[in-house]
Parts: structure tokens; C-alpha cells; sequence
């Protein structure tokens, strides 16, 4: 009995990714366009046009491999199963044991391989451009991002991501400055492994800018649908994630149903939250030069590292 309402706990909050996905998107571009002083968009747009992408034919090239018919459901796949082991209501649901952080990193490459393989699958100039500048971000990020988790492991002494949030949300109110520096270098990693600027504009269809956009011209329908939703996804994952690191309080380490009612409320209070400056940070910021990405990488890389020697130091201080 137990097991079975563990299951659909775990069902749940799989589900809550799939509905706040979408909306957290659109509530970066309506605060996007608030703080540009234009007309923003309504929240369910983006929904709106999944809806219409689903009702549309799939129009496919004519030498398109298995591989760029397979792409958007594995890539949809890898990011809903991101999103769900990442602790969001509680840390005990039963994928949280499987919620290793060296794992989630792997996960998203493998994401990214499909999507990068796809897109020079079908042989277009913009395709295999794309492609390219995807893996050099993320041959850049990954390595940031461990950095980042390695830190975050050397304080609570595993890799798990809810042995993490359970003693950084149970300890008493701490300031650790490895986390500060690992807190800058997250929010970069997360902004361009995202598609956000300054690496890159999610709007833009500019042949010398675009990254994201440029790997899935070629799709259509239901296949596009899925990838904007996986990307959608994504982004709701890092910013989990960056709350479960970061800002772990608020998630219970119980399945009580008062208790994962306030984490809810607790979840979205934080996304609001995290949307409203992710938003403002792609205001304030210029679109850099591709490239000046590996500078703006190797910046979050070098942060992560200072963090983590930072942490290192004070403990042998102690």
C-alpha cells in the first residue's frame, strides 16, 4: 500500500513538471516583455501552441534517418525523467534514491547528443551549425556543472541530490561562501545550457546567432511540439535544480499531503521568483559573440573551482 501511494506521489510530481514547464516559460517571457515595456504575452500561450503543433502533419525530409524520427521522444523523454528525479515535493519519492547528481549530468548529454546527431542528420547547412556550437557549449558547461555539484556533495558528504537538499534544508541558517561562488557559476551554466541570453536568444532566427533554434528548422508537428516542450522541460529542471541546491527549504522530507501541499505552494512562490530575475538578467544583458562563449564558460568553470577550494580551506581551517 505504502509503495503503491509512493508511486503515485511520484506520478504527481511528474506531472507538475509537465504543467509548469509551460508556464514557467511563459512567465519569463511575460516578464521579459514587462520589463522591455512591451505587451506581454498571455501565460497559456504556450500551450496554445503545443496544442497546434500537435494537430499539425509531421512533414519530413526525404533522406531523414530513424534517428530524426526516434530524436524528440528520447530528448523529451531524458528531460521529463530530469525533471521528475530532481527534488521538487519531497525527497522521499521513490525516484530519489536514482537522483545522483553525476547521473542527471549524463542524462542531459545525452539529450544533447540526440538533438545535436538530429540535427545533421538530415544534412542542412544550419543543422550541422547548430550541432556544432551546441557541443561546444556544452563540452564547456558539463564540466561546470559537476564543479558545481562537487561542491555541493563536499557539504553533505554525497552525490545524491536528496541527501543534499535534506542537510542543507535541515541545517541551521549557514553562510557558505563556497556556495555563493558555486550560485554565479550555476546561474551562467544554467542560462547557457538553456538557450538564454547572453549565449544565446530563444527568439531570434538569425543564422549567425542562433544555436537552439538552428538544430530543429527541419522539424514539424508533433515532433517540434515535443522538442519545444523538452526545452521547456529543461529549463524547468535547472531551475529546480538550482532551487534544491541553492534553496532547499520548503521540501519536506515526508509524502504527509499538507506537507507537499506547501511544497507546491513553496515551488511555484520560487519559480516566480526565479523567473522574475531570470528575466531581468536577459534584459540587462547583452547577446555576446559565439565566440565569446568559451570566455563565458571558462568564467563559470573557473568559479565552480574557486567555490569548491573555497569549501576545502575552511574546512581545513576548522
Amino acid at each position: 500500500m505504502q509503495f503503491a501511494s509512493s508511486l503515485i506521489l511520484q506520478f504527481v510530481e511528474l506531472v507538475t513538471a509537465l504543467l509548469l514547464a509551460p508556464l514557467l516559460t511563459g512567465w519569463i517571457n511575460q516578464c521579459r516583455a514587462w520589463l522591455a515595456n512591451r505587451s506581454a504575452p498571455p501565460l497559456t500561450l504556450f500551450y496554445r501552441q503545443l496544442a497546434k503543433l500537435f494537430e499539425k502533419e509531421v512533414v519530413l525530409a526525404a533522406n531523414a534517418s530513424s534517428l530524426f524520427r526516434a530524436a524528440p521522444y528520447i530528448i523529451f523523454a531524458c528531460m521529463a525523467l530530469t525533471a521528475t528525479i530532481v527534488p521538487t515535493l519531497s525527497t522521499a519519492l521513490p525516484l530519489g534514491p536514482a537522483a545522483d547528481a553525476i547521473a542527471l549530468v549524463g542524462i542531459f548529454a545525452l539529450a544533447r547528443v540526440f538533438i545535436a546527431l538530429a540535427a545533421m542528420d538530415v544534412g542542412t547547412a544550419f543543422g550541422s551549425l547548430g550541432a556544432r556550437r551546441e557541443m561546444l557549449v556544452g563540452f564547456l558547461a558539463e564540466p561546470a556543472l559537476l564543479m558545481v555539484f562537487f561542491t555541493a556533495s563536499l557539504i553533505s558528504r554525497s552525490t545524491s541530490l536528496s541527501t543534499i537538499v535534506a542537510t542543507l534544508g535541515r541545517s541551521e541558517l549557514t553562510i557558505y561562501p563556497s556556495l555563493a561562488f558555486a550560485g554565479v557559476a550555476f546561474t551562467m551554466v544554467a542560462l547557457a545550457e538553456n538557450a538564454r541570453i547572453p549565449v544565446d536568444n530563444p527568439t531570434t532566427h538569425l543564422e549567425l546567432t542562433m544555436i537552439h533554434e538552428a538544430m530543429i528548422l527541419e522539424y514539424s508537428g508533433r515532433h517540434l511540439a515535443l522538442i519545444e516542450w523538452a526545452a521547456a522541460l529543461k529549463l524547468y529542471a535547472y531551475s529546480c535544480l538550482g532551487l534544491a541546491l541553492f534553496f532547499p527549504w520548503g521540501i519536506p522530507q515526508d509524502t504527509a499531503p499538507t506537507s507537499l501541499g506547501l511544497a507546491a505552494l513553496s515551488l511555484i512562490f520560487k519559480l516566480a521568483i526565479g523567473g522574475l530575475l531570470t528575466a531581468l538578467i536577459e534584459t540587462l544583458s547583452a547577446k555576446l559573440r559565439i565566440f565569446r562563449a568559451p570566455e563565458f564558460l571558462g568564467t563559470a568553470f573557473m568559479l565552480a573551482v574557486l567555490a569548491m577550494l573555497v569549501h576545502l580551506l575552511l574546512e581545513t581551517a576548522k
